[in-house]
């Protein structure tokens, strides 16, 4: 983990307390202490931290009522938090789908263990609340740290943006609920599209929307467009009434509120080639693709643009 995080630990056992300071330098891991889980609420409202443990053994309430109370409050439901046990309250606890924890120590615990589980609470959140809540896709943070590391390696890669052309009329005519079938639909596709191009550079992120990326070698990547336009236009055409799709377009409301003729939904990709370290920054990237994406829409049937600077 990076210097800087800043932990809770709710407990009146000083041994144990000790012991999970005792893990990172204070530098690494700041950790603030609580006796009562009552004192901890007050904090935890107005200072949430990056990672909440409690020892269920507490003085004035059980560490588990604690959590609930924690997790009652919708913008808290986010935060990661690992419960611990003794082994008699290991056996009390028979269900543990009812607890709204990430994980969970047994006292006494190794050091080792204890700090590993620590790191995988913290950095499952993480992946968790950033992750796309309708397709589960890593999301923007994702996406970025991703895009970065590669460049930073100076590895080569090919790095698709694509959106959905005339997203929103389908969505105002039949619906968010038919929308998000779409935006589902077209997430599998990717991923299923790309699955056959895997390799060490091989990722698939939504951005958020109908706004979605893939990373594939360089010399994949106008197979694996081919690849997704082919699917996507086979399978989309299906989410339209049977009059739309045998008209091969919708009438719907255009953003000045007058009625419009749209065509059925196409895709845009927008392709963006690193070769030989070129990009120094992933917002150089963007910045490429928002201009190949313009020519791309500019084509009203489903294609891709090529960064052809790159291959000079």
């Amino acid at each position: 983990m990076k210097d800087g995080k800043h932990f809770f630990l709710v407990t009146s056992d000083a041994k144990l307390e000790g012991s999970l300071r005792a893990l990172w330098p204070e530098e690494e891991v700041k950790w603030t202490c609580f006796a009562r889980g009552s004192s901890a609420l007050e904090f935890l409202f107005s200072e949430p931290p990056d990672l909440l443990v409690v020892d269920e053994q507490l003085p004035d309430l059980a560490g588990v009522d604690l959590v609930r109370l924690i997790k009652g409050e919708n913008v808290y439901r986010q935060l990661p938090v690992v419960l611990c046990l003794a082994s008699e309250d290991l056996a009390e606890l028979q269900d543990f789908s009812t607890l709204e924890i990430d994980d969970f120590l047994v006292k006494p615990f190794s050091p080792p263990i204890a700090k590993g589980r620590l790191i995988l609470a913290y950095h499952r959140s993480t992946r968790e609340l950033d992750a796309s809540p309708l397709t589960k896709l890593p999301g923007n943070t994702s996406i970025i740290h991703r895009i970065q590391d590669l460049i930073d390696r100076q590895e080569d890669f090919a790095l698709a943006y694509i959106d959905l052309d005339h997203f929103k009329s389908f969505n105002d005519k039949y619906g968010f609920s038919r929308g998000d079938e779409v935006l589902l639909m077209t997430a599998r596709v990717i991923v299923n599209s790309i699955r056959g191009f895997m390799g060490a550079n091989t990722f698939v992120g939504h951005v958020g929307g109908d706004d979605f990326v893939f990373i594939v070698p360089r010399e994949k990547a106008e197979s694996a467009c081919q690849q997704v336009i082919d699917n996507f236009d086979s399978i989309v055409p299906h989410f339209y009434d049977q009059e739309d799709r045998a008209r091969g377009a919708i009438h719907s409301l255009d953003r000045k509120g007058k009625e419009q003729v749209f065509p059925l939904m196409a895709i845009s990709i927008a392709v963006v080639l690193n070769r030989g370290g070129k990009l120094k920054h992933f917002g150089e990237a963007s910045q490429i693709a928002m201009n190949l994406k313009k020519e791309a829409k500019k084509n009203p049937k489903s294609c891709y643009v090529m960064d052809k600077r790159a291959s000079a």
